[in-house]
Order: C-alpha cells, then structure tokens, then sequence
C-alpha cells in the first residue's frame, strides 16, 4: 500500500510556502498558514489570486519554492509524493472513469492500494450509502446526472480514509439550485466525518456554508484568515469587505453632517428606508424583486448610489423620495473598513 489509511485527524501546516512559474511570475507570495485537525478551511478568492496553487502544493501535484515546507500533522511531507501523502482530491472535473460502474469507481483507489476484495467491497458499499447512492452501484456513469457524478466522486476520495481531503471547485460545474443542495449534504458530511479538510472555491456563499474558517485571498497573497461571521462583520480590509457581499461606501460633506463620519461602510440589509424628511434624503433608481426581498438601487441628492435589500412587500418604486439611515442593528464595524 502506497498510502495509510484511516487516522485521527491531523493538522496541515505551512511555512514560508510560495511559488515561481519558470517564467517568473509570481503565482503565490510567501505565506504561512495552518489547518486544524478535523476542520474544513475555505480558500476563498477571485481567478488567478492562487488559491488552486496552494491546494495543488497541499497535494504535492506542485512544488513550493527553496526554503518552503509542509506538515501533516508532525510529518514534513514536502519532499513526499503526492501518492504518498495520504491525500484524497476531488477536482472540478470530477474525473471519474467512464468505463467503470460506480461501486468500481468508487473502489478504484483501494484497488490499487492493494486491499482486498471483500474489504474492498464493504468499504465501497460502506461509502455509496454514506452519499446515498447504494441504489446506482452498477450504473455507468454517462448515466448518471451532475450531482450523483459529484457523490462518486466524493465517495472514491473518502474511500481510500485520507488523511486529508482537498476539494477543487467540487460544485462548480452543477446548476444554481442543485448546486445550492450539495452543499448542505456537503457541509452535513464533512462534519460527520471529521477529516481534515480544504476546500477551493470563489463562490463566498460556498465557503462561509463549508468552512469552519475562511482563508480569503488576493493576488497570490493572503488577505485575513478568520471565521465566516468574524470575516463578514469585522473585514480587515476593503478587498475582504467586497468579496464577502456586498459594501456600500458614502463619502463627503452630506454624510459628515449627517452621520459624523468622513466615510460610510456598510450591507445592502443595514440600510433602513424611512419617510422622506428623515435621514438623508435619496431618490429610488431602481427596483428588482428577489423573491424575500427586494433591491433598490438608490441616490443620494450629490450623485452618490447605492444598494439597499428590504423587506419583499416594500412599496417604493422607481423615483420615489424617500430618507435612509442605519438600520439600529448595524454593527459598527463596518464604518471603519473603508479607511483600512
């Protein structure tokens, strides 16, 4: 056997982890960065920022630059093959065989590991009730839909018992609705298994769901690591304000008169719409409905826009005057991002 199999969960950590492409640039900036045992960390982050770069060299599919190294746990696995690392991946394209059954692509990895068929075959059913998929053990999979692909794919990671699962974009490819669903099976799964776990993705709704922490990154550079509540309500920046929702800014003289601030930073949800008169007077540009809510898209008297999320019954249509304040629930916080 290449790999071990099942432990308790382990931590990964690395240091000074950066990396070059041959022809100079840039793709990951030195960083340093730890994933707790048992937990699931999102990395988070716009195309090109180096998120998939950093999973690949969890992995070992990529090496760092001189001076790097990479701990499971107490082992440096810098140097280690990927096949040795004890790592389960589930990428974007799932790559799945299509000339097996599912219980065979599920059981591919404990094939060539070298576990034995009756073992092998406990573990594989094992798993396909674990994604609920007993049912679909012979199907090919041209025969599957994309969220049963999905389960596989999952189910053939896990069935090898990594140590450390890394998932690339592993919902990417589904519809919006479908999409919406695996990820509270994943979420539910994940946790119920308690393996270590890194997740890619730069959908940020998908990693507040699946993370227990958030890594959000920019650049090749990491920008704040911290819980999902911690990253939305107190940003370290205005990059990390934007990409975790919506921010809206107001700036200048109306709003040091009325607010006693020089610059404003807030949600779309913490704006309240009041009578005109009261707070600062603004003009409805738009409205959209959303089914719970609705979205305004609103001016100030000076020029400024911006966005507000109220209640699906609210009135205001396009060009109607009204006032906006804070909502009283508004934290702080966010009045402060603006000037990081």
């Amino acid at each position: 056997m290449t790999a071990p199999l099942a432990t308790d969960p382990l931590s990964i950590t690395l240091t000074h982890c950066a990396k070059t492409w041959p022809d100079g640039t840039r793709a990951l900036a030195p960083l340093d960065l730890e994933v707790r045992p048992g937990e699931t960390l999102a990395l988070l982050g716009p195309s090109g920022c180096g998120k998939t770069t950093l999973l690949r060299l969890i992995c070992g599919l990529e090496r760092a630059d001189a001076g790097a190294t990479i701990h499971f746990g107490e082992q440096a696995v810098t140097d280690v093959a990927p096949e040795s690392r004890g790592v389960g991946v589930v990428f974007q394209g799932y790559a799945l065989f299509p000339n097996m059954s599912v219980a065979e692509n599920v059981g591919y990895g404990l094939k060539i590991r070298g576990v034995a068929a009756a073992a092998r075959r406990d573990r594989v059913r094992e798993m396909l009730a674990l994604v609920e998929l007993e049912a679909l053990a012979d199907r090919r999979i041209d025969q599957l839909s994309g969220g049963q692909r999905q389960r596989v794919a999952l189910a053939r990671a896990i069935a090898i018992q990594p140590r450390v699962l890394l998932l690339d974009e592993p919902l990417t490819a589904l519809d919006a609705r479908l999409r919406q669903q695996l990820r509270v099976d994943l979420a539910k799964l994940l946790r119920r298994l308690g393996i270590t776990c890194v997740i890619v993705t730069h959908d940020q709704e998908e990693a507040m769901m699946l993370g227990d922490r958030v890594a959000v990154m920019s650049a090749g550079r990491l920008e704040q690591l911290g819980e999902p509540e911690t990253l939305y309500r107190a940003p370290a920046s205005p990059f990390v304000a934007d990409f975790l929702g919506t921010l809206c800014r107001l700036e200048g003289a109306v709003v040091r008169r009325h607010l006693g601030v020089d610059t404003l930073a807030f949600r779309p949800h913490e704006i309240a719409i009041v009578a005109p008169g009261e707070g600062l007077p603004a003009t409805v540009q738009a409205r959209f409905f959303l089914g719970s809510q609705v979205r305004l898209e609103l001016a100030l008297e000076d020029g400024q826009r911006f966005t507000a999320l109220v209640a699906s019954n609210a009135p205001w249509q396009p060009d109607a005057r009204v006032g906006v304040r804070m909502a009283d629930a508004a934290p702080a916080a966010l009045e402060e991002v603006a000037s990081c």
